[in-house]
């Protein structure tokens, strides 16, 4: 019997038909697209642990600015809690506000990223709790 080597379109074969180790048909072997799944995994990993700072600083003032403003909403202004957030800037849609009526607190979350509380004092009007690092 025979054996024949051929040689396709997408890369070298050995006898039989089998693609090469290393050419495009060999499916035990790292591809490019592997690499470069790989290499982007890797730069979104780096990007974020560059970017936690600034993102986790911009997440406490959204929190902390969506509680300041929803108290002295809830509060000085008397208004319903759902209508507080008309009160927000744009891009704000990520802020959640809940409410403690005995405590007269508004805490207000950014995703998952921070949370700030903000308490209304006779006297002095909403304030912020002390951030906790």
């Amino acid at each position: 019997m025979e054996h024949r080597t051929t040689i396709a379109r997408s890369g070298a074969r050995h006898k039989g038909g089998r693609a090469a180790p290393g050419s495009r048909g060999d499916s035990g072997g790292w591809h490019w697209g592997r690499w470069l799944g790989l290499a982007g995994a890797l730069a979104l990993l780096v990007g974020l642990g560059l970017g936690w700072p600034w993102l986790h600083a911009q997440s406490r003032v959204a929190a902390s600015y969506g509680a300041r403003v929803a108290c002295a909403c809830r509060y000085v202004a008397g208004r319903p809690l759902g209508d507080c957030a008309k009160d927000f800037e744009p891009g704000m849609g990520l802020v959640w506000l809940s409410e403690n009526a005995a405590s007269r607190t508004i805490t207000a979350r950014y995703a998952i990223l921070a949370s700030q509380t903000a308490s209304w004092r006779p006297g002095f009007g909403c304030m912020l709790e002390p951030w906790k690092d």
